[in-house]
């Protein structure tokens, strides 16, 4: 089972409060992971941490991520169905801007790959690393977004990556069709720091908007403290975990997850 976790805070310092707070939520399967990965940013640049093997290793995230200090990140939990065991596919994956990541399988994948890659503009294509569905289906959305001249627009309109997550869907359920496929599972959260957008297709989703931390790793300190923690606010997204916990809402099937700069959330159907 993977997991993805999507985060946005008004806070860079807090990641690994956050994580301890949420952690009966977010707790993975350490059995099942092939590898994970962090995609954040911090000074103006997007930045990877990225373990393509866990050798079966016991996965802490509040470990993982200690010492993260950004407003915006995601967090991947591998299990491979598509790919071998090395960085360029291990999740998230990164254009300029833009990270990306994917909890799901894109059915017939190796079948319609190659009519996939055809679909994207020469830069794209050059772009694509990996042998993964998840990369190349975060570099057909970003096809869309150039078709529109938002790839490189910071404060990118919703409608526009709406269209382009639609757009994506769409393509790739045509093509798998075309070669005896099924719909695939296509749980995923794409952002440009900015905001963030998590798709629910095929798999739960759920959200968390939190506003304090009531749940520290570190007793009670002084009074500046207690109220830096309590101004802490965040939105926590999750694909594919146990169940949802106290606060936790779910996204409803086919519908899309938006968390903008100031913390506020809204879902569009797909």
């Amino acid at each position: 089972m993977g997991r993805l976790i999507g985060y946005m805070s008004n806070r860079s310092d807090r990641l690994r409060d956050a994580l301890h707070q949420e952690r009966a939520a977010i707790a993975s399967t350490p059995a099942q992971a092939d590898g994970w990965g962090l995609g954040f940013y911090q000074g103006g640049e997007v930045l990877h941490k990225k373990r393509p093997q866990t050798a079966g290793e016991a996965l802490d995230w509040e470990e993982i991520a200690g010492d993260v200090r950004s407003h915006c990140v995601i967090a991947h939990l591998r299990q491979a169905t598509v790919g071998d065991f090395r960085a360029e596919n291990t999740h998230p994956f990164r254009m300029r801007q833009w990270l990306f990541a994917h909890n799901g399988t894109i059915d017939r994948f190796a079948a319609l790959r190659g009519a996939l890659l055809e679909q994207l503009p020469d830069f794209l294509q050059r772009n694509v690393r990996g042998e993964t569905d998840s990369e190349l289906f975060f570099h057909a959305v970003l096809s869309f977004l150039h078709d529109a001249g938002q790839l490189d627009n910071p404060d990118v309109d919703d409608r526009h990556v709406l269209h382009a997550l639609r757009s994506s869907v769409a393509l790739v359920d045509r093509l798998a069709a075309e070669v005896g496929g099924k719909h695939g599972t296509l749980n995923v959260v794409l952002t440009n720091g900015r905001k963030m957008f998590a798709l629910r297709r095929g798999k739960p989703l759920a959200f968390v908007e939190r506003h304090g931390l009531h749940d520290t790793r570190a007793p009670a300190g002084s009074a500046r403290a207690e109220a830096e923690a309590a101004a802490l606010r965040y939105v926590m997204l999750l694909s594919d975990g146990p169940g949802l916990a106290g606060g936790w809402h779910s996204v409803e099937e086919g519908h899309v997850l938006i968390v903008d700069r100031d913390l506020q959330t809204t879902i569009q159907p797909l």
